[in-house]
């Protein structure tokens, strides 16, 4: 099977590599047009800000690629917002591969209520310590559907480094809870985007991986 890892201004594709070496796996790192169409599976990575992503994939036609893909396709991080309809972040039209809309989270403020981390509630001072925007660290996720995530335990933990989420919609199958539920994972037709980075995520990180080469 020939592996893809599109190449562009906002990969994280080393560690990517490095997680898919673990698991006995090589892949091509291309921005080439042909590549990445003819490809059995393709990953979209991505770190960093979404208006200029959105440029550099424009500027180098991966909109419209990436969109036309009929192969499996995951997303991760930023690469799942990027496949959303809109981010808040500096107001970017996304690819609209999802009907979602990609939100910043907004912080609770001292002696309000907080939200939940790993899916347990905090309150007062201790939940605005906790609940810090960007959320960086480990959550459980749950409600989990689709192959993706076969044979992953339910509250598996992964590894988020994000400011900005999609909320809970139709295309949601995965769950986490940060400040409020949001999007861990979306999927329609051969798109999967995942809000976490499964090749920070250890083995629950692995069996995502594993599961989206076989799907």
């Amino acid at each position: 099977m020939d592996l893809v890892i599109i190449k562009y201004n906002a990969g994280n594709i080393q560690s990517v590599l490095y997680a898919l070496e673990r698991i006995g796996v090589n892949a091509l790192v291309t921005d080439d047009y042909e590549k990445i169409k003819s490809a059995g599976k393709v990953i979209f990575p991505g770190v960093g800000e979404a208006s200029s992503a959105m440029r550099y994939l424009k500027e180098h036609k991966l909109d419209t690629l990436i969109k036309d893909l009929q192969q499996p396709v995951l997303g991760i991080c930023l690469g799942m917002q990027l496949m959303c309809a809109y981010s808040e972040e500096n107001d970017t039209t996304c690819l609209n591969i999802f009907d979602e809309h990609v939100r910043k989270f907004i912080p609770p403020t001292g002696g309000e209520q907080g939200g939940a981390v790993g899916g347990h509630s905090h309150a007062g001072e201790d939940a605005v310590e906790r609940l810090k925007v960007p959320q960086i660290g480990w959550n459980n996720i749950f409600n989990l559907k689709t192959d993706l995530f076969k044979e992953l335990p339910v509250n598996s933990y992964c590894y988020f480094v994000h400011g900005y989420y999609a909320a809970l919609g139709e295309h949601t199958i995965a769950t986490a809870d940060y400040i409020q539920p949001y999007s861990a994972a979306l999927h329609k037709g051969n798109f999967y985007g995942v809000q976490f980075h499964p090749e920070k995520s250890a083995k629950a990180g692995e069996q995502i991986l594993k599961n989206f080469l076989n799907l």
